[in-house]
């Protein structure tokens, strides 16, 4: 946050909604009225050439429109000089109040004028929803209540039509209902919708006696004895909205209104209390021993920074937009003087502060509940919230009530700080929730949890036991966390709290993904998982470091946000709290490895060639251990199944799980120590057996057109499927040979190409696919020594998934013969595709490009990688720039992370060796660069590369 927040979000009161109904710059009613009354004096009045009330219609909207247009500048001009969120709002419906009666006046005394109306035309115009409770923000709809006496009249009709027809055409929204009184009462005894319409509906015009009467026999009729049901109903539908938003307050593009912690969540609290505490506003309810006056004004802070957000995500986008998009949130961070500070982006404090804020908001609500549970016991108020469970003494120090541990004191948590951690640790054992009350005491609490209790070593151990135990962590730390205890008691935790990763990759907060991991490894251990990640399931049964493990993945995360490298900033955390929470030697040491080197695995399995020795050579002398393996693989699946939906897939699975058994294999030493050579004989042994129908003369032609490289990199089926592919090929002299297989198991399909090898062949099959929709995953290409190229490509759909519908596969084809047969523009092609895929909130990410070259990586290859912003053609782009620098591609690894797309390449020079001359290493960093920073590059004029068998 700011370290001085903007005058739009400093504490001050909220000025009255009974303020001056006219301010400067605002036309208010009388204004406005004046400016219609003109009209009539210059025109005459509707009626007066039989023309009736259209003849002024023209003339009448463009007076109200001046005025809206008006009253909306003056409005936003304070609200961007500074103004506050619930000055705007209410200011904005006092504009509305102003037109619609001013209209309301017009309509009845000179659009359909009569001289004494009779008791059934007389009727009342009241605003509900948000609009009720005098809050519109700038692009809000607007709901209004018609209220009448009984049935309608003819010339009541003609009212609410010209008012509506008049309000939609000055651009508004309207949900409107015309109904009577008795309408009105018995509609809402059957509909929340309706009874909490009519809850906060606010009169604007009229029969104020009527409304008023309605307004009374709703509290009489209605409302009387149905609170309980009514805050049920209103707390199912808050849990129902919830669950459309991953019943997470802490997801990356929030919604600022629907929410959870958002300003529906606040308005279910004034529903509630307007309902059951007949007050009218959040206020009121100091005075009633509801909340204390700092919470009051807690929940007065939280609504103006939400409405003061969402008023500028309206004026933004220039329509009612609730989401907090990617491409929104650094211009409003801009606009609300969050600056870019200790490496952390303006953007990323201003939405740390909204989940600070929506935090609160859930805090709020457990204060809320806890005061609705202490009214259950005054039967039968709110019988509903009682459970059949009541209370029944109490457990090691605490009181068991309605089912819930509670304090016995109010100052019990003041008085033992200790309490607060045995508190989880009892919930956690007993499987007993927690009562809303003792929330409420550790929120008022929380300064007693300092040095003391951190060192106390019954405390260390209870939070160990907590993250280590046999039940599932995540619920009783998501629950110390909600409160804030998690993050008092472990203070490098509460730097992550709410730390939003400003990325398209990342899901949720950092604490949110890792308290998520946390839950997820646990369910790899008890074997919930099993079908999703067999292997870690059935390793994690096997490890001796459990503990480490655990506290590992708590810790894995921890750094981020401190502006330096967080795995090694995270190590050095790991090394000062696991002995504090009494962990030994072995284990301090075993968790800092693991922190140090969380992404080391994942790093190798989908960038680097595991078929290359050398890559599990280097990847082995850092881990060392056979357990050290297992422990990260099962850190490495729980934290990238924890990013989000649709991040773990089968092809990652497959590379990790390729990756633990070489590892396994080679720290066994039944692996490599044999020589390639013996291996490629092993393979070409297996293939003869596989091919016996064949004619020993056909097998081993076949066995001389490959180089040890090729035999190495798939299993006998593969192989064998190729050796008929390329043999049918051959026979029917086929100048481009396609095959397609779906590989279910590793969510991918392959696609096989066999033509004759010419240069640039891997750009344009790269380009096709880009054409087709196609996401390449990973690439091997061979040069067989008859001169034929032998490509396989591993490739995702576009939004994730196999690529296999018949007519994306036949398209597939078409484009491939168009693009090797040079029919195809590639770069004008894929630059129509990018303009018209690449969504606006993409933009917003500035995803630095960056070019790596390794020649330590592997034995006979230079390891490029390329950094860069995620892009159709890309990979085009990227081997076209190769092309120029005639150099062999052997093998490509192509990986997404968001925006950002990640693509290693394995190439050599035009005589097949590394390239080594750091001339040669300068150019191909600034080819490369150039092709990442030019998404148009033309690169028809390249000399293509040339490639080289093996």
């Amino acid at each position: 946050m700011p370290d001085t927040l903007p005058a739009a979000l400093a504490d001050r009161p909220s000025p009255s909604d009974h303020g001056p109904r006219e301010r400067s710059g605002v036309p208010g009613r009388a204004a406005i009225a004046r400016r219609l009354s003109a009209l009539v004096v210059t025109t005459g009045r509707p009626g007066e050439d039989n023309r009736g009330a259209d003849s002024l219609r023209g003339a009448v909207l463009d007076v109200l429109k001046g005025a809206l247009e008006e009253g909306r500048r003056a409005i936003r001009s304070r609200f961007e000089a500074g103004g506050r969120g619930d000055d705007c709002v209410r200011a904005t419906a006092r504009l509305a109040d102003a037109i619609i009666q001013a209209l309301a006046d017009f309509a009845i005394h000179h659009a359909y004028p009569v001289a004494v109306a009779t008791p059934g035309e007389r009727f009342a115009l009241a605003a509900t929803g948000g609009y009720g409770r005098s809050e519109l923000a700038p692009a809000s709809d607007i709901d209004l209540l018609f209220l009448l006496p009984y049935k309608r009249t003819p010339r009541v009709e003609q009212l609410v039509e010209y008012m509506l027809y008049m309000l939609w055409d000055l651009g508004w929204k309207v949900g409107h209902a015309v109904r009577s009184a008795d309408d009105c009462i018995r509609l809402s005894r059957d509909d929340v919708t309706i009874r909490t319409a009519l809850l906060e509906s606010r009169f604007l015009w009229g029969e104020a006696a009527l409304f008023g009467e309605m307004k009374k026999r709703f509290a009489r009729e209605v409302a009387a004895n149905t609170a309980s049901a009514f805050i049920e109903a209103k707390l199912a539908e808050r849990d129902a909205r919830h669950l459309k938003v991953n019943d997470s307050r802490y997801v990356l593009e929030p919604n600022l209104k629907e929410g959870k912690g958002g300003l529906r969540d606040l308005h279910t609290l004034f529903w509630i209390a307007k309902y059951a505490y007949q007050v009218d506003d959040v206020e009121d309810l100091v005075a009633q021993g509801v909340l204390l006056p700092e919470e009051s004004q807690r929940f007065a802070k939280a609504q103006n920074f939400l409405w003061t957000a969402r008023c500028h995500l309206h004026y933004l986008t220039g329509r009612q937009e609730d989401r907090l998009t990617f491409d929104v949130q650094a211009e409003i961070a801009r606009r609300l003087g969050y600056t870019d500070h200790a490496g952390t982006s303006g953007a990323e404090r201003f939405m740390k502060h909204y989940f600070l804020t929506a935090k609160d908001v859930g805090d709020l609500t457990r204060i809320f509940c806890a005061n609705l549970e202490q009214e259950s016991r005054r039967p039968p108020r709110f019988a509903f919230l009682r459970k059949a469970f009541s209370r029944s003494g109490g457990v090691e120090g605490f009181q068991v009530d309605a089912g819930r541990l509670n304090i016995r004191n109010e100052r019990q948590f003041r008085d033992r700080p200790l309490d607060m951690i045995r508190l989880f640790h009892l919930a956690q054992a007993t499987d007993l929730d927690i009562h809303p009350n003792a929330l409420r005491a550790i929120t008022r609490a929380l300064s007693a949890i300092g040095p003391k209790l951190r060192e106390d070593p019954e405390a260390n151990r209870l939070f160990l036991e907590i993250l280590t135990g046999e039940k599932d962590p995540e619920i009783i730390l998501r629950r110390m966390s909600e409160a804030g205890v998690l993050a008092r008691f472990v203070p490098d935790f509460g730097r992550i709290v709410a730390l939003m990763q400003f990325d398209m990759y990342h899901t949720f907060t950092v604490d949110e993904h890792t308290l998520f991991a946390l839950g997820i490894l646990h369910r790899i251990e008890s074997g919930a998982l099993k079908d999703e990640v067999p292997l870690a399931s059935e390793v994690i049964q096997t490890v001796s470091s459990r503990r480490a493990l655990y506290v590992a993945m708590m810790l894995h995360d921890i750094a981020k946000g401190r502006g330096g490298d967080h795995s090694v900033l995270g190590a050095k955390v790991a090394e000062k709290l696991c002995p504090r929470l009494g962990m030994t030697e072995e284990e301090t040491e075993t968790v800092a490895w693991l922190v140090r080197w969380h992404l080391i695995m994942s790093s190798t399995a989908f960038k680097r060639d595991l078929d290359d020795e050398k890559t599990v050579r280097d990847f082995v002398a850092l881990v060392q251990s056979p357990e050290r393996l297992k422990l990260l693989l099962c850190l490495t699946v729980a934290d990238i199944r924890a990013v989000g939906p649709g991040r773990w897939n089968g092809w990652k699975a497959t590379l990790l799980r390729q990756l633990y058994w070489r590892a396994k294999e080679m720290m066994s030493g039944s692996v490599f120590d044999d020589g390639r050579e013996r291996r490629v004989s092993g393979v070409q042994t297996a293939l003869r057996a596989a091919l016996s129908d064949w004619p020993a003369e056909a097998v081993e032609t076949h066995l001389g057109h490959g180089y040890p490289h090729y035999w190495l990199a798939f299993d006998t089926e593969t192989l064998a499927r190729h050796a008929r592919l390329m043999r049918q090929a051959d026979a029917a002299r086929a100048p481009l040979t396609l095959d397609t297989r779906v590989d279910r198991e590793r969510g991918v399909t392959d696609l096989t190409v066999y033509t004759a090898d010419h240069p640039g062949l891997f750009s344009r099959l790269a380009g096709a696919l880009a054409l087709a929709g196609a996401t390449i995953v990973d690439a091997r290409i061979f040069t067989m020594s008859n001169g034929m190229a032998l490509d396989v490509f591993s490739v995702h759909a576009a939004h994730g998934g196999s690529f296999e519908s018949p007519d994306k596969l036949a398209r597939l084809a078409v484009l491939v013969e168009k693009a090797l047969a040079g029919e195809l523009r590639m770069a004008d092609e894929l630059a129509k595709r990018r303009s018209a895929t690449l969504p606006s909130r993409a933009r917003v990410f500035k995803v630095p490009p960056r070019v790596l070259v390794d020649n330590t990586a592997s034995t006979a290859h230079t390891v490029v990688e390329v950094n860069g912003p995620d892009r159709p053609g890309l990979l085009y782009a990227v081997t076209r720039a190769l092309t120029r620098l005639n150099l062999q591609i052997a093998s490509a690894k192509v990986a997404t992370y968001g925006n950002m797309a990640v693509d290693v390449f394995y190439v050599k020079d035009v005589f097949g060796l590394k390239v080594t001359h750091e001339a040669k290493l300068t150019q191909i960093r600034q080819a490369l660069l150039d092709a990442l920073a030019d998404p148009d590059t033309d690169a028809r004029t390249a000399k293509p590369p040339r490639r080289k068998a093996g």
